[in-house]
């Protein structure tokens, strides 16, 4: 299969290309699209072929759901069973946003693909210009995960989902790189208080501020989730090829631990604050401004992905602290890495 990948933005031919990623998905088809948190690989989410293409083309287990992407508010009400009053508020103040809501699902509109058998769904509108123009022009739901290969870490720019899913899938609208750049916080409503079931760009702290407690489990919380609620919580996410090991953001541990696996024949990747530029390892990334957890947010997932463009046999990534979007941060780093520790 060929890929097409065109460019949007405000140039009059951008219009041509939201019309020909439109009549793709009307097909039953998948177009990967930018959204403000990562790139997402869209299907019509009430077309169970079209959505199980999105599963092939990743190559994605069938018992991870899907969020689902809406252009409106007002279209909530087609898929969700029952909206909660902490739902409105949520909706209200957070959307368009990185915010995905966990709620009651209609039953037999969506794909059953979508919602991996669970009676709930997740649901957001993305504030993106180039998502919400396509979604707006659709006038349908679309089933959207991270457009790459299931494991592999998000993509962040068109390049990423060609390089990933290049012969997989038909067509890509490449809308530059994203903001945020970690997905959406997934939060579940059908709780009180309301539960995280993933952290993103919306925090506990920015959460709690406006709806009263919010509870975000601990990772052994997590793993006893049976049957996951919300992508990202059952298995190895956010990957590169050569392992990663989590290090702790001190300037003494890290140069031993890279000097150790040196001498063990080892070529060290770093993924470090950019005062760790000169560093000695065989190559260095930069996840921006010691402490700026936005910017490490934003760079993380270009970072873990440069690193398969060396010949890097370990990679080291630095931590940071669980307070605000570092939670997101830090749960993306522990799958990255299988939660391996470098110990010296």
């Amino acid at each position: 299969m060929e890929t097409v990948c065109k460019v949007v933005d405000s140039n009059v031919n951008s219009q041509i290309n939201y019309t020909q990623a439109v009549d793709i998905l009307n097909a039953g088809e998948v177009v990967a699209f930018p959204t403000e948190t990562v790139y997402g690989l869209g299907a019509v989410a009430t077309n169970d072929v079209a959505v199980k293409k999105i599963f092939e083309a990743k190559g994605r287990p069938s018992d991870n759901p899907l969020i689902v992407h809406v252009g409106t508010k007002e279209e909530v009400t087609n898929y969700i069973e029952h909206i909660s009053e902490i739902a409105k508020q949520c909706m209200d103040l957070f959307w368009p946003g990185p915010l995905t809501l966990v709620m009651p699902a209609k039953p037999n509109v969506l794909a059953q693909s979508v919602t991996a058998g669970l009676s709930t769904v997740g649901i957001r509108m993305p504030d993106h210009p180039v998502a919400l123009a396509l979604l707006q022009q659709l006038q349908k739901p679309l089933a959207a995960p991270s457009a790459n290969r299931s494991g592999k870490p998000s993509p962040t720019e068109a390049i990423h989902v060609l390089d990933d899913l290049g012969g997989y899938i038909p067509y890509i609208l490449d809308g530059g790189s994203t903001g945020i750049g970690l997905e959406s916080t997934v939060l579940d409503v059908t709780h009180e208080p309301p539960v995280i079931l993933r952290p993103g760009g919306i925090t506990k702290e920015m959460l709690e501020a406006k709806i009263g407690p919010v509870i975000q489990p601990t990772k052994i919380e997590q793993k006893l989730e049976e049957t996951p609620k919300a992508p990202g919580m059952k298995y190895t996410h956010y990957a590169p090829n050569a392992p990663v090991y989590l290090i702790n953001c001190h300037d003494g541990e890290v140069s031993e631990a890279v000097q150790q696996l040196q001498q063990q024949g080892h070529a060290v990747a770093l993924l470090a604050p950019e005062n760790f530029q000169h560093s000695k390892a065989d190559f260095y990334f930069s996840v921006g401004a010691e402490g700026s957890k936005e910017e490490m947010g934003a760079s993380l997932y270009h970072a873990l992905r440069a690193c398969d463009k060396t010949t890097a046999t370990v990679i080291l990534a630095t931590t940071t602290s669980t307070e605000g979007v570092g939670a997101a941060i830090m749960n993306r780093l522990e799958k990255a890495s299988g939660g391996k520790w470098y110990s010296l």
